[in-house]
């Protein structure tokens, strides 16, 4: 079950009587968390069925439409810790969601947002209940401490509607009104006249006709927890929150604003320490090229986040200051294109076991979840804080072998969400499931996330590496030809058995060393001077395809054996990669050039971790595929 389905249904949420926040309001006692804990949940509620709406209209700081995915994951943390079961003590039960919001924070408004719950519940501290004035005045404190986990706070954002919320709060407070109900509803409305306000504060908004998209999500919180003061138990029954309400200033969407800022990777990260020093996590991260700084949460305990064109330098600055996890970094160069130039109605996913030349990534708009590199206690995220000729140096020079792990289902789930709100469906072409746990990563995240029910589609390429990578680009391009989604994953299962994956390893010492290869096989190679061939199997696994003897010209001796294997008949292309010989990689291009006219297109890139981890510096890699038209058979949407 997922969070949300938790959260929606009545018999999980114990719902119960809808006069308890009544009953405690007039008895004067305070409120509890058992009503906290259900107006939470209400205002979540909200937020989550309104996250394509926020997504749409995302254009500030960047126009990369996932605002509304970020802030359901935000407070999804929260619904699934308030959500799970009773919890009486306020403060208990504020601080454990304001540690799972930190826990659980995404993008600029999800960190803002977990900051502003943060302020809240240390300003709330350890009570079994609350007042209303005392709640007032935490939501003051929360406000002040979104506002300085922001670098360079900014008019018009959802900073501007929690102070305005905050504001209107106090002064209900300060002027005497002691009932909840009245002093909330005045707030709202002073938080919805800021939300209106937005458009005139930042230009961006204006141009675009549209609200700010983190102060929306702010609001539909809000409007959330004030239905549940209003309504109570039929708050927490009531699913989607309908049509948008136009007068709230959403009169268009954010389509055609491009990039706005010159940072490629919205990147994040958890630093852990005892204390973690703040103001000097912030001022080495402000001494980066960075931009859409915050730093979010407690003494212990620190969300950053940051737009940057090198994660790893983010990533290496927070670990002089603690220990550095769940890092994370989105690229919103795809994320843009995905909001606003998207060219078909199904999104293309793979993971970073595939290997794909940069450019086709870029044309045809292929979303890539990183697997996780590991040497020793410093972790990567594939292809992103570390690029391929970064890991081969580093293998290379480090005594310790590299570790990869899969993608944890958060990592797919997170991009399933986003993609999801965009296009009607998606497709992954993942890692062979016999080499990986990476495709059951994908699976699970396509049972359980919200929404992607028979809307995301998860494939066994059976291979990895370029033969996956050729998999990808063929069902991509079938994207683009308006293929429908299943029609695209029975045209990648139809070409599992037209791609075919060789590689030559001149070194099994990594092999060996990372567990893939027998220890007898290291020495045995080496007195007969043979150098195996790795081949792709039917079964999605690999094995030994073969020998070469020697070394000499092992590029023009392997593209030789290739081109022997390829049908005259029928045309082909293939991508070459090679393990930091890139040499070598242009000679076995040049080579295949010559022997296989029939080869169409030829692609020279840089082998990535997945492959290179165990086939070690030095190997050739090639996938080839048959090229077998699109057509139209029907298939198209």
């Amino acid at each position: 079950m997922t969070f949300t389905e938790s959260a929606l249904a009545p018999s999980a949420i114990e719902a119960g009587r809808s006069g308890r926040w009544r009953r405690e309001r007039r008895a004067g006692r305070g409120i509890s968390g058992y009503a906290l804990r259900r107006a939470l949940i209400a205002g979540i509620q909200r937020v989550i069925a309104r996250r394509d709406e926020i997504n749409r209209i995302n254009v500030f700081p960047v126009a990369d439409g996932d605002t509304g995915t970020n802030l359901a994951f935000t407070l999804g943390s929260v619904l699934q810790v308030v959500a799970a079961g009773r919890q009486g003590h306020a403060g208990q039960l504020l601080k454990r969601a304001a540690s799972e919001a930190i826990d659980g924070a995404r993008g600029n408004s999800g960190a803002i947002m977990a900051q502003f719950l943060q302020g809240v519940s240390e300003h709330v501290g350890n009570v079994r209940r609350v007042s209303a004035e005392a709640l007032a005045r935490a939501a003051a404190a929360g406000s002040r401490a979104a506002r300085e986990a922001m670098a360079e706070p900014r008019e018009g954002t959802i900073l501007s509607v929690i102070h305005a919320f905050a504001g209107e709060w106090a002064r209900q407070t300060e002027a005497g009104v002691r009932d909840l109900r009245p002093a909330f509803a005045a707030a709202l409305r002073r938080a919805q006249e800021a939300l209106r306000a937005t458009p005139e504060q930042l230009a961006v908004l204006k141009e675009a006709g549209v609200v700010d998209a983190g102060a929306l999500g702010f609001v539909d919180l809000l409007e959330g927890i004030d239905d549940y003061i209003r309504q109570g138990r039929a708050a927490l029954e009531r699913t989607a929150a309908g049509p948008v309400d136009l007068d709230r200033g959403v009169e268009a969407t954010a389509a055609g604003h491009g990039i706005g800022e010159c940072h490629r990777w919205c990147t994040e990260c958890m630093v852990s320490g005892d204390p973690v020093d703040r103001l000097a996590l912030k001022a080495a991260i402000l001494a980066l090229p960075v931009s859409s700084v915050v730093i979010a949460g407690t003494r212990e305990k620190v969300r950053v986040h940051a737009h940057v064109d090198d994660p790893d330098l983010l990533f290496e600055a927070c670990r002089g200051f603690g220990r550095v996890s769940s890092e994370k970094a989105d690229d919103m160069h795809a994320q843009v294109a995905s909001a606003h130039q998207s060219r078909g109605r199904v999104a293309l996913v793979v993971d970073s076991g595939a290997d794909i030349p940069a450019d086709e990534l870029e044309r045809l708009n292929l979303h890539v979840v990183p697997v996780r590199v590991s040497f020793g206690s410093r972790d990567y995220l594939d292809k992103v804080s570390l690029s391929s000729a970064e890991f081969f140096r580093e293998l290379r020079e480090s005594p310790l072998h590299p570790r990869t792990s899969q993608p944890p289902p958060g990592d797919f789930r997170r991009l399933f969400e986003f993609l999801l709100s965009h296009h009607e469906h998606l497709v992954y072409v993942g890692l062979s499931r016999a080499l990986s746990g990476t495709l059951q990563s994908a699976e699970s995240a396509a049972a359980r996330g919200t929404g992607t029910a028979g809307r995301a589609h998860v494939v066994d390429s059976m291979t990895g590496t370029a033969a996956q990578g050729l998999l990808a680009i063929d069902a991509a391009e079938a994207a683009l030809a308006g293929w429908t989604a299943d029609a695209i994953v029975a045209r990648v299962r139809a070409m599992v058995p037209r791609t075919r994956l060789f590689a030559v390893v001149r070194d099994l010492t990594y092999g060996v060393r990372g567990g893939r290869a027998p220890k007898l096989a290291l020495p045995l190679s080496r007195w007969l001077r043979a150098l195996p061939i790795i081949t792709g199997k039917a079964n999605g696994k690999l094995g030994i395809g073969g020998v070469m003897w020697g070394r000499r010209d092992l590029p023009a001796r392997f593209a030789a054996r290739i081109a022997r294997r390829l049908d005259p008949a029928r045309r082909y292309r293939a991508i070459v990669c090679h393990c930091d010989v890139a040499a070598d990689g242009e000679r076995l291009r040049s080579e295949l050039e010559r022997l296989a006219p029939n080869l169409e297109r030829v692609w020279l890139m840089q082998a990535g971790s997945g492959i290179g981890a165990h086939a070690g510096p030095g190997s050739l890699v090639v996938g080839l595929q048959e090229v077998v038209p699109l057509g139209d058979r029907g298939d198209r949407a």
